[in-house]
Order: structure tokens, then C-alpha cells, then sequence
């Protein structure tokens, strides 16, 4: 009774997960991939909504920042979007030659060593952690400048909750909730260039008044702080509205999920996203201009832009806040980012071992839970901690971003002063990165030097932490293959002697379940352990692997024909060390992204067809067990013994010692 109840609330919480999260994924499904891919109109929705919501408060720090000096915003409007078609050519050129993803990671480990790609790597986690909290904070701000100000202190638990909203959309799956969101990024757009084209057209005889103003102001300016503190000035407001350019590098970050042609679906959707970047950001500031746009108590700048505007339309008022909650829901979407690049870059980390190996692991929906979990929890700490203050979260998420546009820029310059002699375009290619250096480095130290105080401190405190624990993972993880190294020299290759047995195995005799992984030291040394341990007991083997489709396997179909056929390979090779042993062996092997499902539904397969079998694994055990090796090394084994013996299937694991 008793068993019936457990299997029946096992049953029921299974079916609520499915129902929230998602039902598992068919890894056998020949489009899978062409299924879940995105086509570069909903790349441009998933990954370049976070380069188009950065409109929502870029342009409007940067002309906050001018004061009373306004007069030079249409100046700053063409450089902001001069400097969106710079970024954005220059990781063009980033996607065509780094096409597997990962952007400003990636091109800094290659192209500047593995400490510059762990600095770039773990700006880019905050980054993206921050990505999430200050859209989710810009969002609550413009819905919240049509809710009276009674309902304000309310901001931060509405922001909370949204967070937690966009973890349970992104654990179901990357296209699933950007196909939600599609309709809103649509709304913004329409309603964005209806607000720039009302702006523009109707205070065209304003053009002459903000000349005439330009040059009074400029007059009045040089007599008064020079040429040299205009020009300061100029560069204090370009640099604090850097928010505008955040987002621009999402799209290489987030290169696996683009349909094939990859590079051309990236390329595309990197121009759609910088025009409508540009466009938007850089006509926002001119109608801030025009209008003679001035702060409103609760209300964001562009919501104060949109009353004003719609305020003579037939239900103008009804438009403005359509135009408003469809920024305010874009912003939402543009968190989808951090989303869905942030476990990305913690994914490709992982597979160097800069951070735990599970943050490479995938849940049955195919994405990577573990970091979409730590992504949002960090979010909403976040959140908490800054009280969802905007322009404290936006100082904050511009250092990081430009650290990584600065080493990835400086990175591709290497790459073509390297390719000079085969890139005949080399100098041009090289141009367009050192212009885009000396930009993101400007923007960099200025905001660092201007905002230190107001939160860059605690930006760089984060960043300088995630970076000292990723050298502390790698050092461990290096130590341990150090110890795995030892085990592979002494054991791989072994002479044995004694008579061969390639004998079916037969179902009646005692039969041994081994778990392997990759054919290796620690593979064979548990094979002996059995065979030593329990002498004359056992005649068969059989040997069962898991081929784990992890983030740095989901790529496309050639790399998971190419995972299978590995683990296909290595257990043969134990198959064939069994056999010369004189053991009646075969193996079993099963494709998932649960090592633990799987390897239980294999064994209880074969405990029926052997009957008297016992189930073997090995389990790295330490001189001294830390508190930190549960972290950083899986506890499968003895998840897979619970599993098993509650089902009635003797397990067995056998530790195998690493000294470190």
C-alpha cells in the first residue's frame, strides 16, 4: 500500500513538471534540430530584443548626463548610432570566424590565452546576470509610470516575480518562450516607429531652432569651459548612455540556436538587429531634442515623450500607454537573454573546466537548467540588493559589457595582424576592430572612473570573485586529471594472458553490470576491482554507457552521430579487454541527456534478461573529502544505487582512489 502511494506521488509530481516545464524531448527525432532552431526573424526576437530594449535607458542616461547642454545631443545621436554599426560589423566578423557560439569567451581564449578567457568569460556571467535584473527593473519602470505612485513601493516583488516566470518559460525551452514573447517585440516595433515618426514629422520646423541653439550653445560653451571641456563633456554623456550598445554581442554568444546556415542566419540577424538599434536609439535622442524633453516624477523619459506626442490623438492616451507597456514588455524579453546566453557561456566555461562539469549538462527539455537556475536566483538578488534602482544596475552592467567588447576587439585584431598574409582585406578587417577598441576601452574607463563609487565597485568586486573561483575549479580539476592521468599510463594498455572467450553470455550465469564512461585508467581499474574482489565468481560482463548529450555535444546531428560513435568505440574496447580476460562479455549503450533515468530503465532491461546480476560502478574517493568535491563532481553513483536497489537490483560501488 504503502509502495503503491510513493509510486502514485512520484506519478503526480512527474506529470506537474511535465505540465510546467515541458514534456522530454525525442533524441531520436531526425528534425530535432531543424525543430528547434530559430530562423533570424526569431533570433532577432530572442537575442536582439536585448540590443533594442538597451533604447529603453541608454539615450536616455546619455542625455540626462548633458544637463543643460542639450544642444549637443544631435551629435550624440549620430555617433550612437555610428558606434551600434561599428560593434555590431565587428562581431559580424566574429560569427563568420568563430561560428560554434560563444562570442567574447571564445575569441579571448583563442586568441588571448586562457587567463584572458576566463576574464572574459566571467564578466560576461555577470554580465548577463545583470542583463536580467536591469530589464527586468527598465520593465517595472515603464509599466509602472501609469500606476499611481501610492502602488510604487510594490516595484521590486513585481520584478521578483517576473524573474520567476521567465526561469519556468526557459527551463521549457529557448524557442517555446521566444515564440511567446515574438508578438510583443512585433507590438514594440510598430508602436516605436509610429512614436519616431510622429516626433520626427511633426517638429520638422523645430530642425532650425535646435541649429540656431546649436550654435549659441556652442558659442556660449567655448567661451566659458573651452573647447577641451566640450569636448569632456561630449564624452561623459557618450560614455554613461554606453547602455544603448549592451546587447549587441548576444547574437555570437548565441550562435548553436541559429538555424543552418548558421553564420548567415547570425550575420542576418545582427544587421536586422543594429538598423533597428540604430534607428531607434539614435531618433530617440533627436525627438528628446526636438521636443525639449525634461524629467517627469515616475515616469521614464520615453513615457513622458509618448504623452506628449499622442497627447493631441484621438485615444492618444490609450496609445502612449501601448507604446509604454510595449516597452516595458520588450524589456521583459530582452532578460530572455541572459537566459538564454548566460548558461551558454557557463556551459562552454564548464567544458573548459572553469566551472563545475554539470553546468554542461542538459535537462530532458534540452536546456540547461542548472545555470538557468543560477542566472535567475542571482537576478533576483540582485534585484533585492540595488532595490530595482535602474541607473545603479545600468553603471553596473555597462563595465562588464565593454570589459568584454574591449578584450574581444582586441582579440580579433590579433586574429587579423595573424592572417595578413592570407586575408588580402586583412587591414580593413583590422581597422574596423581597432576603431571598436578604442571605443569600448574609452567607454570602459570613462564609466569605471565616473560611476566607481555608485556601484562600478561592486561590479568589479563580483567579476574579480567569479574569476578567483574559476581558477580554484580549474586548479582542482587539473589536479584530479593529473591523478586520472596515472590510472590511464598504468592501466590502458596492459598485457593479459589466459584463453579467450567470445561465448555469448548466458542468461543463467552469474553476470556483472558494469557503468563505464569513456574508455579509460578509471574504466579498467573497476573491471580488475570487480574481477579481484569477487575472484571465480562471476562469468559474464556486461558493460552499459550513457552517451550524455551535454551542451558541447547539442550542436547539430554530425556532433551527436559523432558522441554516439565514441562511446560506441570505447565500449568495445572493454568488451574486448572482458573477452581476453576470458569473461563472456557485450555491452549496452543508450542515448540521453538523465545519465541516471537512463542507466536505471537500461539495468532493470538486462536484470530481467540475467536474472543473477549484480550492478558495479566506481566512485572517485579523496585522501581527505572536501566540502566542495560534492560540487564539483557528480554524485551519479550513488543516485543510480537508491534508484536500483529500491527496484531490487544488488549495487555495488567500488571507490577508486586519486591522490591530489
Amino acid at each position: 500500500m504503502g509502495q503503491e502511494f510513493s509510486t502514485a506521488r512520484q506519478s503526480l509530481v512527474r506529470r506537474l513538471a511535465t505540465a510546467i516545464f515541458g514534456a522530454p524531448k525525442y533524441l531520436k527525432d531526425p528534425g530535432l534540430f531543424h525543430k528547434m532552431s530559430l530562423i533570424p526573424v526569431l533570433a532577432w526576437v530572442g537575442l536582439g530584443a536585448d540590443g533594442l530594449s538597451s533604447s529603453s535607458y541608454g539615450p536616455e542616461e546619455a542625455f540626462r548626463t548633458l544637463g543643460s547642454h542639450t544642444y549637443l545631443a544631435m551629435a550624440l545621436a549620430a555617433f550612437a548610432a555610428l558606434t551600434v554599426f561599428i560593434i555590431s560589423y565587428a562581431y559580424s566578423r566574429i560569427i563568420e570566424h568563430f561560428p560554434h557560439g560563444g562570442g567574447g569567451y571564445i575569441v579571448a581564449s583563442h586568441m588571448l590565452g586562457p587567463d584572458a578567457g576566463v576574464v572574459s568569460g566571467s564578466a560576461l556571467l555577470v554580465d548577463y546576470v545583470l542583463t536580467i535584473t536591469v530589464s527586468i527593473a527598465s520593465c517595472v519602470d515603464a509599466l509602472f509610470s501609469y500606476v499611481p505612485q501610492a502602488y510604487h513601493v510594490w516595484k521590486v516583488e513585481v520584478g521578483c516575480a517576473l524573474a520567476v516566470l521567465l526561469i519556468v518559460m526557459n527551463i521549457r525551452g529557448v524557442k517555446e518562450s521566444i515564440a511567446v514573447m515574438a508578438p510583443i517585440f512585433m507590438v514594440f516595433v510598430g508602436t516605436h516607429v509610429l512614436l519616431l515618426l510622429n516626433g520626427i514629422l511633426t517638429h520638422a520646423d523645430r530642425f532650425a531652432h535646435v541649429a540656431a541653439g546649436f550654435r549659441t550653445g556652442l558659442s556660449h560653451d567655448l567661451s566659458s569651459i573651452g573647447i577641451f571641456g566640450i569636448l569632456m563633456l561630449f564624452l561623459r554623456a557618450y560614455s554613461l548612455g554606453g547602455g544603448t550598445y549592451t546587447g549587441i554581442e548576444a547574437v555570437s554568444n548565441g550562435l548553436q540556436i541559429m538555424r543552418e546556415p548558421r553564420v548567415q542566419t547570425g550575420k542576418r540577424t545582427m544587421m536586422y538587429m543594429a538598423t533597428s538599434l540604430a534607428f531607434t536609439a539614435g531618433l530617440l535622442l533627436v525627438c528628446y531634442t526636438l521636443v525639449g524633453i525634461s524629467p517627469v516624477a515616475g515616469k521614464t523619459f520615453n513615457a513622458v515623450l509618448a504623452d506628449t506626442l499622442f497627447a493631441g490623438w484621438p485615444f492618444g492616451a490609450t496609445i502612449a500607454f501601448i507604446t509604454i507597456f510595449s516597452e516595458g514588455a520588450l524589456l521583459l524579453v530582452a532578460a530572455q537573454t541572459g537566459f538564454v546566453d548566460g548558461p551558454r557561456v557557463m556551459s562552454n566555461m564548464a567544458v573548459d573546466s572553469w566551472l563545475p562539469h554539470r553546468f554542461g549538462a542538459l535537462s530532458v527539455r534540452l536546456t540547461m537548467r542548472n545555470g538557468i537556475l543560477l542566472m535567475g536566483i542571482a537576478a533576483i538578488l540582485l534585484m533585492l540588493y540595488t532595490g530595482g534602482s535602474v541607473s545603479a544596475l545600468v553603471v553596473m552592467y555597462s563595465i562588464n559589457v565593454f570589459l568584454t567588447f574591449s578584450l574581444s576587439q582586441l582579440g580579433m585584431s590579433r586574429f587579423y595582424i595573424q592572417r595578413r598574409h592570407e586575408d588580402p582585406q586583412w587591414v580593413r578587417h583590422l581597422s574596423v576592430h581597432l576603431v571598436g577598441l578604442i571605443l569600448c576601452a574609452t567607454i570602459l574607463v570613462v564609466t569605471t572612473f565616473e560611476k566607481f563609487a555608485e556601484g562600478g565597485w561592486l561590479t568589479l568586486v563580483m567579476t574579480s570573485a567569479v574569476i578567483a573561483l574559476c581558477y580554484l575549479i580549474k586548479g582542482h580539476y587539473r589536479s584530479v586529471r593529473k591523478g586520472m592521468a596515472q590510472l590511464d599510463e598504468a592501466l590502458l594498455d596492459f598485457p593479459t594472458s589466459g584463453i579467450r572467450n567470445d561465448a555469448a553470455p548466458c542468461r543463467n550465469d552469474l553476470t556483472a553490470i558494469q557503468l563505464v564512461s569513456a574508455y579509460s585508467g578509471f574504466g579498467v581499474h573497476t573491471l580488475l576491482s570487480i574481477l579481484t574482489t569477487f575472484p571465480k565468481t562471476y562469468k559474464n560482463v556486461i558493460f552499459v554507457s550513457v552517451a550524455v548529450i551535454d551542451s558541447g555535444s547539442f550542436k547539430g546531428a554530425e556532433e551527436l552521430a559523432a558522441l554516439e560513435s565514441s562511446v560506441q568505440q570505447g565500449l568495445d574496447k572493454y568488451v574486448e579487454l572482458a573477452r581476453r580476460l576470458g569473461y563472456a562479455a557485450e555491452c549496452r549503450m543508450t542515448v540521453a541527456t538523465d545519465v541516471v533515468e537512463s542507466v536505471v530503465e537500461v539495468c532493470k532491461e538486462l536484470g530481467e534478461q540475467y536474472p543473477r546480476s549484480t550492478v558495479f560502478t566506481g566512485q572517485l574517493t579523496f585522501r581527505l573529502e572536501k566540502f566542495y568535491h560534492r560540487m564539483l563532481h557528480n554524485e551519479t553513483a550513488f543516485a543510480i544505487q537508491r534508484r536500483l536497489q529500491w527496484d531490487g537490483l544488488t549495487t555495488v560501488i567500488l571507490p577508486i582512489r586519486v591522490s591530489i
